[in-house]
């Protein structure tokens, strides 16, 4: 066992203790920020270090350390760091638990390093509740009826996605005798056709694990939860679960249906056509739900279940290619890379805009062009992206996925996406013109902190580099999408 492949898991388990001890003993909490920073980092640098080496699997084979799993660690990583320089002023409504706040959130995001090497469906199940219960407690911590209401929702249905996953991964085990991915591929590669339909064990694995994964990324028909959730908890909170929680389901859904399912090439065509027809459904009932609200988190949370949508074109084109090739899962892992700038950046400038008003409301964003010109800058920026139109991010992500879909002959797919974007120009632009169109309620102008605009600036430039200078990134996807077999 080596144990230097688990230095950046490790150093992010030492620096949450060592914030929680600090948390005892300093008056000044804006240390805490940084500690938790500084771990981050650290963590990060370790992580671009190992990249491109090939390693062996650790514990057992229970969690890989392959490229894959490396440039999702790169991601969440990059995913807290933003969320904490965005939270260092937002902290103040809970003072008291400043400590354990910067603590969950880098448990969380160990909980989401560990999912994406997890090899093993006992990794992959414990991994997910570390992960789960730290997110549950962060929902909750603004402690108003709001932020209540959405923990505890979100702590139930939670609870109820875990159990259908477990009992699915026990169907797995049952039927196969093994919980290793690779293992389980052997087993089902090994049986003819005829066994695998005699037995419903397996589909009905399969489907219950779908179903579990599907409440992690908020796909329909398992996204019940997205709107209160994302309206009651704290703004950076939110920002987090619509990128580090979406990724994180779909770097485990990714490496499970490819490893485990990926063969038998009739066994990939089925689920790459379930995922085909949740897309459709997903986003179509994502984009149609988010017109009529006016509570700008509310609509980000439908637009989050559009953009899950969207994402699974990805899954369907990789259950068609039978893994042939990777432009499936390329563009899925380039999709999260920009929807990490995008959605951290629309919801950096919510925290600066409605921090100062109090007021998640659209109507009362009228003239932030005029008070805040920046920050409604940016805002739009990110807001154009998640529409899918050029210079930004959002265009090419969603160029490479469609693409992907079409070679693999799911351009009936790809038509749905295409008018489904159209639709979001409507709400999205909406916010848009309300900003700089509308009259303000005030000519008093808006500051934001150091910190945050330093937030702000660091999104809205990988907004701007991924759609502009697509081809590194995607390079680094293409390169991260050759998973190895464990």
């Amino acid at each position: 066992m080596n144990l230097t492949l688990f230095i950046p898991e490790l150093t992010l388990t030492v620096f949450a203790i060592l914030v929680i001890l600090l948390d005892l003993f300093v008056r000044q909490k804006r240390v805490l920020a940084q500690v938790s920073i500084s771990g981050l980092v650290i963590a990060g640098v370790i992580t671009i270090a190992m990249w491109g080496n090939s390693f062996p699997a650790i514990f057992n084979n229970m969690l890989a350390v392959d490229n894959f799993a490396l440039f999702f660690k790169l991601i969440f990583l990059a995913v807290a760091f933003l969320v904490i320089l965005a939270s260092v002023d937002y902290t103040s409504r809970f003072a008291r638990f400043q400590g354990e706040y910067y603590a969950l959130v880098l448990l969380s995001t160990l909980g989401m390093m560990l999912m994406a090497g997890a090899a093993d469906l006992i990794t992959l199940y414990i991994s997910l509740e570390l992960t789960s219960i730290s997110l549950y407690a962060l929902v909750g911590f603004l402690k108003d009826g709001k932020s209540t209401e959405a923990s505890l929702k979100y702590l139930l249905l939670g609870a109820i996605s875990s159990a259908v996953l477990l009992y699915g991964m026990a169907l797995i085990f049952g039927f196969t005798g093994k919980t290793q991915l690779g293992e389980i591929a052997m087993v089902i590669q090994t049986m003819p056709a005829q066994t695998l339909l005699a037995s419903p064990a397996l589909i009905l694995g399969m489907v219950l694990l779908i179903a579990g994964f599907g409440f992690k990324i908020a796909a329909v028909p398992f996204q019940m939860w997205v709107p209160d959730v994302y309206e009651g908890a704290p703004t950076p909170i939110t920002a987090y679960l619509s990128v580090a929680s979406k990724a994180a389901g779909f770097a485990i859904i990714l490496r499970v249906f490819f490893s485990a399912f990926g063969q038998p090439e009739w066994l990939s065509l089925n689920w790459g056509m379930i995922f085909a027809v949740l897309a459709a459904i997903g986003m179509t009932l994502g984009n149609i739900m988010a017109i009529p609200q006016t509570n700008i988190k509310r609509l980000l949370g439908y637009s989050s279940i559009a953009q899950a949508g969207y994402l699974l074109i990805g899954l369907a084109a990789m259950g068609f290619s039978a893994g042939a090739d990777t432009a499936g899962r390329s563009g899925i892992l380039f999709f999260l890379a920009s929807y990490v700038f995008t959605n951290m950046g629309v919801f950096i400038a919510i925290i600066a805009i409605s921090t100062k008003l109090n007021s998640d409301q659209i109507e009362d964003y009228a003239g932030m062009g005029k008070r805040t010109p920046l920050v409604a800058l940016a805002l739009t920026l990110g807001l154009i992206s998640l529409i899918g139109m050029p210079p930004a991010a959002g265009f090419m992500a969603k160029f490479y996925i469609f693409s992907a879909a079409v070679q693999h002959n799911l351009l009936w797919l790809v038509i749905i996406a295409v008018i489904n974007s159209v639709i979001s120009a409507y709400y999205y632009l909406r916010v848009v013109k309300v900003m700089w169109l509308g009259k303000p309620a005030s000519e008093e102008k808006i500051s934001q902190s150091g910190t945050l605009k330093l937030a702000l600036v660091l999104a809205s430039l990988g907004i701007l580099l991924l759609g502009i200078l697509p081809g590194y990134v995607m390079r680094l996807a293409e390169f991260a999408a050759n998973m190895r077999l464990y």
